[in-house]
């Protein structure tokens, strides 16, 4: 059996959601769990066309078997007209499976976003991707107004989860707001892990 980890689960077309995710897997193992990032193909309209098994570059392709195994999950997605990016909602329908055994039940899950622009259904995402994790019956986790940074920033962050506005070109970086709030989500999740898994033990 592998040692306790976080799924850092997310999809990225510019790199703004790329960069949150790594964001989010340094404060799960400041916190003291491994962090597992992965990503997802891209969906083609051509379906014909076949993606190669591992991406050229960045994080490698999830399985259902990293989905399946992780002691909690953090999602991420760009925001597709107030939604999460039909790549990755492909990549959760395929999860029935994973839902009739009820491997995810009880295991703590937060999500995060990106958008071009600072008003561009980032809170909407968030709620989005909230969904599919409910009907897992994960425990969803979110960003408590304890966090400074939410009180603070002039970017991104709710308390859904944290987000990010990458600007009309995509190439604003994260501020410092975001990257605590990213930090903190990472951090939440490896703590309310490692905690369940103690109270099971």
């Amino acid at each position: 059996m592998s040692a306790p980890y976080v799924l850092v689960l997310y999809y990225s077309r510019h790199g703004a959601t790329a960069d949150m995710a790594r964001q989010i897997a340094r404060g799960v193992e400041q916190a003291g769990l491994e962090a597992r990032l992965r990503t997802v193909p891209s969906v083609s309209a051509d379906c014909e066309a076949v993606a190669p098994a591992i991406p050229a570059q960045g994080a490698i392709y999830a399985t259902l078997d990293d989905l399946k195994n992780c002691s909690a999950l953090a999602l991420g997605s760009p925001t597709r007209f107030g939604n999460m990016a039909a790549s990755l909602k492909y990549f959760l329908d395929g999860t029935s499976g994973l839902w009739l055994t009820g491997e995810l039940v009880g295991k703590p899950a937060g999500v995060f976003t990106s958008t071009s622009s600072l008003h561009g259904g980032q809170e909407s995402t968030l709620l989005s991707m909230l969904l599919p994790l409910l009907h897992h019956g994960m425990l969803v986790l979110g960003l408590p107004y304890s966090e400074n940074a939410l009180l603070e920033t002039r970017g991104g962050g709710t308390p859904y989860g944290p987000s990010h506005h990458a600007g009309a070109d995509g190439k604003r970086q994260l501020d410092e707001h975001e990257i605590s709030l990213c930090r903190a989500l990472g951090q939440r999740l490896a703590q309310t892990a490692k905690r369940l898994e103690n109270s099971r033990g």
